[in-house]
This record gives C-alpha cells, structure tokens and sequence, in this order.
C-alpha cells in the first residue's frame, strides 16, 4: 500500500490480472494457499482485503452484532449457517415435478420444505419419498444449475 500505488487503482487492477497472478497475491495478503473457488471469488476475496488491510477491518461491536444476526437467521445450527441464503429458493416458492403422471408441489418454507402436508428438511427426502429410491432432491426438481451458481 503505497502512495504511488492507491487502492482504487490495485482494485480495478484485480479484473484484468491473470488467475496465477490472483493466486500469487492471494499467497501474499492471506499467508495460505488459495481456495479452489472460481476466479470471481478470488476477486471479490482479495479486494476485500487489500481494502481491510489499507483502511481497517470491522470494528470488534460491528463483528458481534453481525454474529448475533446470523445466529438469529440459523439459530445457532452451524449445518444452516454453511448455506448460502441465495442459493436456496425463497420462502413460498413452489417446485413443481411431474412424475409417472402425477403432479407432485413442493412449497419452500422457512424450515426447509412442505409435500402433501408434511414437513421436510431436504429436497432429497421428497424426491425419494416420490419415487422410492435415492435421488438428489435439487437434481430431481430441476434447481442443481441454480444451486452451483452455473
């Protein structure tokens, strides 16, 4: 961070830079190897903290109010605070799949999913109630390109 070097410049540098370029710098402003995430990853990651390194991370209280809206969201349950809230549809949606001439609505609730009545934690669960053998529930109802961000 110096002063012929700003930081709009070092960000607006990141688009253009090679992904080994990306990776080196990764090494340099977080002292580990580089996760296998996309490159926009990368991007977003290292402009994150050349800004944090150059004017300051959050402060301590800003850290604990954001743990404490988290734990909010996912009451605490760490399986729920892996999931990225945009990859799962909203609440109210309806996935709708036919299967052997029957047309099967899933509703999308807060807890995870409502079929025939019924809760249900996972897609998968629906899908294999359905059809009576193991399937990915996101596959079985048409979402596994939204879920991978592809």
């Amino acid at each position: 961070m110096t002063t012929h070097d700003p930081i709009p410049a070092r960000l607006a540098a990141l688009k253009t830079t090679s992904t080994q370029d990306l990776k080196a710098q990764w090494r340099d402003l977080f002292d580990s190897e580089p996760p296998p995430f996309n490159r926009r990853y990368l991007e977003s990651r290292l402009a994150y903290r050349i800004q944090e390194l150059a004017y300051g991370g959050l402060k301590p209280e800003t850290v604990k109010r954001l743990e404490a809206l988290g734990e909010q969201l996912d009451g605490g349950d760490r399986k729920k605070s892996r999931i990225r809230a945009d990859l799962m549809p909203i609440v109210g949606t309806r996935l709708i799949r036919e299967w052997q001439g029957v047309e099967h609505v899933v509703t999308v609730t807060v807890d995870g999913f409502e079929w025939e009545g019924r809760p249900y934690k996972s897609l998968s669960a629906i899908a294999r109630a359905i059809t009576g053998t193991r399937w990915n529930g996101w596959v079985f109802f048409g979402l596994k390109n939204h879920r991978r961000g592809a």
